[in-house]
């Protein structure tokens, strides 16, 4: 019992390391996926798009993201990773759709709900951010790092500091 306690805080620890290493250096982590949607596992087109997204190149994984999404239209997480890839290329209005469409699938997607508030943010869209932010506090009952990364973003909104992107 002990080695599995010590095993899930190495565990923990990890996982708040390297998302406190991605926002130390300025970079959003890896767009969450759902609890509940359909995982794209075994897709080719996803998996080389979610690695181009990690080497940001997001406009090259667009067409990849637009095949899954063709051949999937169920599949909340890659329309979740579309928005952020779109948004990430510059476009955060045709981001919504994306956005949109992932919580239309999965009400609860706490990465679209993150990104889709970061977006309107982006927009000057700030009632809409707060809408996504309490949405949010609602499905993380313990809170959660989308629910932290977005009031950060809402915050530093508030004080001036719009996001680029």
């Amino acid at each position: 019992m002990r080695s599995t306690l010590t095993l899930a805080a190495a565990a923990l620890a990890l996982a708040v390391a390297s998302t406190g290493s991605a926002l130390a250096m300025g970079n959003d982590p890896p767009p969450s996926s759902s609890s509940s949607s359909a995982k794209p596992a075994g897709d080719p087109n996803y998996a080389r798009a979610r690695a181009m997204i990690e080497a940001r190149d997001y406009r090259g994984a667009q067409p990849l993201l637009q095949q899954v999404v063709a051949n999937n239209p169920r599949n909340a997480d890659a329309y979740n990773l579309l928005g952020f890839a779109t948004r990430k290329s510059g476009n955060p209005q045709g981001s919504l759709q994306y956005y949109n469409q992932a919580l239309a699938l999965d009400p609860k997607h706490i990465g679209a709900h993150e990104y889709v508030g970061e977006a309107y943010l982006m927009l000057d869209r700030l009632p809409e951010a707060e809408q996504h932010l309490a949405r949010l506090d609602s499905i993380c009952l313990f809170g959660c790092t989308e629910y932290r990364m977005l009031k950060s973003a809402i915050a530093s909104y508030k004080a001036g500091r719009k996001p680029t992107n």
